[in-house]
């Protein structure tokens, strides 16, 4: 009787084993990075205004946003497995409808020119498989759209009662004035196992005509988080510097904005009174020295001239681990840096008090031909 229940917990185990391996090697033999500087489609507008515009007028008052959406699932009562918590996917496909839009609602409301999106799924098992491109540019018909798929991942078995799945998610550029062209570039990632987790990263870059001849070009950025190597990160940063330094050199109005998954302004351990050290934390603060010369980090501009004490913004990004009651560790994460032919008329946090999104909007008014 013994040896045919060790018989029988010996195949069981067995079965599982090969369960296990047969995964592992679905994970690994699907793993796919695209290539770099791919061209991107530029979408016409859904809908025509009724006097198109054209190029973008030097010296007159523009805004650009920069949000991430959180792929729909961020709410104030969602918390993430990988934070810490255990949700993993988005409560409906209703709510992850309901936060797409809630946010995209408060970011048109501001009259915003440019806005830069992170997070967006257009096929995702965490987000119900909404299609929050298709959603966004219905927010914004009459805007130019750029879609640049971030990563298309493998199906994540875990946690195992309710799998994060396979989810297929990007960077979503808007913008009301005609794009000529945009770029997929390829950021460094971690080529050991980490590469499964972080899978593919990348940056746009939308090219938008100016009047004086030159291009605006708008960045839109989300680098990696959950402990990516030293190395690896100032790798990331330094591919970014490449091409916004190009273009600057080229004579181009250059924005760069989005999550950068540090903390940029340097103290908002301090500014929050976060109960976790921001050294100690993975949102580590932003090498500011490696910005290159000619290029400002608004956010850290912004601290710079009303100090810790009176810095005046709310934080863009809250601690996931657990449910938003407000005591959440917060951090600025979410910001713009801009070349020095253009000048920050105004910067700040879009206060929403994370009700859409683990994160908050950031907003900068801006002339071209500082």
């Amino acid at each position: 009787m013994a040896q045919k229940i060790l018989k029988a917990v010996a195949i069981a185990l067995g079965a599982l084993l090969l369960v296990v391996a047969a995964y592992i090697a679905y994970v690994v033999l699907s793993y796919e990075r695209l290539g770099d500087e791919l061209s991107l489609a530029v979408e016409a507008p859904l809908a025509a205004e009724d006097a198109a515009p054209g190029a973008v007028e030097t010296g007159a008052e523009l805004a650009v946003v920069a949000a991430n959406i959180g792929f729909g699932a961020y709410n104030r009562d969602f918390d993430f497995f990988m934070d810490g918590g255990t949700g993993s996917v988005a409560a409906s496909a209703e709510v992850v409808r309901e936060d797409v839009i809630g946010t995209a609602e408060a970011v048109r409301d501001l009259g915003t020119d440019f806005v830069l999106f992170q997070e967006v799924d257009v096929d995702g098992t965490r987000s119900h498989h909404v299609d929050e491109y298709a959603l966004l540019r219905e927010q914004f018909p009459t805007d130019t759209a750029v879609f640049c798929q971030n990563y298309d991942s493998a199906f994540l078995a875990w946690p195992l009662y309710a799998p994060h799945g396979a989810n297929r998610a990007g960077l979503a550029t808007f913008s009301a004035f005609p794009a000529t062209d945009a770029v997929r570039y390829q950021l460094p990632i971690s080529e050991g196992f980490g590469k499964f987790l972080d899978l593919d990263r990348c940056f746009s870059a939308t090219r938008v005509p100016a009047s004086d001849g030159r291009d605006l070009v708008l960045l839109n950025v989300h680098l990696s988080a959950y402990g990516t190597d030293a190395a690896i990160m100032a790798a990331q940063q330094e591919r970014l510097y490449d091409v916004m330094v190009r273009e600057r050199e080229a004579g181009n109005y250059v924005i760069a904005g989005g999550d950068f998954n540090h903390d940029m302004i340097g103290a908002s351990g301090e500014v929050y009174g976060n109960a976790v050290d921001a050294v100690e934390s993975w949102a580590k603060p932003y090498d500011f020295e490696g910005v290159p010369a000619g290029f400002t980090v608004a956010a850290k501009a912004k601290l710079d001239e009303y100090g810790t004490e009176a810095f005046p913004d709310a934080a863009t990004c809250r601690d996931a681990g657990r449910p938003y009651d407000g005591t959440n560790d917060r951090w600025v994460m979410d910001t713009f840096i801009y070349s020095d032919n253009v000048e920050c008329l105004e910067y700040a946090t879009v206060d929403l008090d994370f009700a859409y999104s683990d994160h908050n909007p950031v907003m900068m008014r801006f002339k071209l031909g500082a």
